[in-house]
């Protein structure tokens, strides 16, 4: 294995290793908040969305856009009103290292992969 074989191997799995804590911290932090006021305002997480987590990245992209969409699967005016500024920066560190994680991976496949 080449050098820049393992580097892109090791920087793979690093960004892999950086998404799984902002998975972790966003869902745990965030989402939990976020979910616990709607429910006290008796709205609850949608029912399509039981265990698979898509709704996590609505969430991020709600948060860092700041904007409510016309017409969304989620409360994007609920997601508005209960989102903190920590929440904001963790929608960020969710969003770029899992776009990190894309680009390094992409870049390894199409550089590593399969001739």
């Amino acid at each position: 294995m080449a050098l820049s074989e393992t580097w892109f191997l090791l920087s793979g799995g690093a960004l892999f290793f950086l998404w799984g804590i902002a998975v972790f911290c966003f869902s745990r932090i965030t989402v939990k908040h976020i979910e616990a006021n709607m429910a006290k305002k008796g709205e609850l997480p949608p029912e399509w969305d039981k265990g698979i987590g898509i709704r996590l990245i609505m969430y991020a992209m709600v948060i860092v856009a700041k904007k409510a969409a016309k017409v969304s699967p989620v409360n994007d005016q609920l997601i508005l009103q209960y989102a903190r500024k920590k929440d904001w920066y963790l929608a960020v560190f969710f969003l770029v290292s899992f776009m990190a994680f894309l680009a390094v991976i992409g870049v390894g496949y199409f550089l590593y992969g399969p001739e």
